[in-house]
């Protein structure tokens, strides 16, 4: 199997990575081919970026650091999206976190 690409991100949404943001993370995995895998150490445990069901198990608060790893076709592209998308407070925004 290829090397893995790894970031690490901090997620700053008010919520963590809950229930909105969670899908929209794994919409956006799931547009890639790569294998997407996220973590909440850098030694895991690891789960499928993919699946929303393990994204929301990880329960990822806010303040985490968020470590994001892909394999495969896309892998850079992919983990670089992924990492964008944290950042952008999963397009939420602090106005949208103080209504929600």
């Amino acid at each position: 199997m290829s090397a893995a690409t790894e970031a690490t991100v901090l997620i700053t949404h008010a919520v963590g990575l809950h229930a909105r943001p969670s899908v929209k993370f794994t919409k956006l995995a799931k547009t890639f081919a790569a294998d997407v895998e996220i973590a909440l150490a850098a030694n895991g445990p690891w789960f499928d970026a993919k699946s929303i069901v393990k994204v929301m198990a990880a329960k990822a608060p806010k303040g985490t650091l968020l470590h994001i790893r892909a394999r495969g076709d896309g892998a850079n592209d992919a983990v670089d999206a992924l990492v964008d998308l944290v950042r952008r407070d999963f397009d939420e925004g602090a106005d949208h976190a103080r209504t929600a």
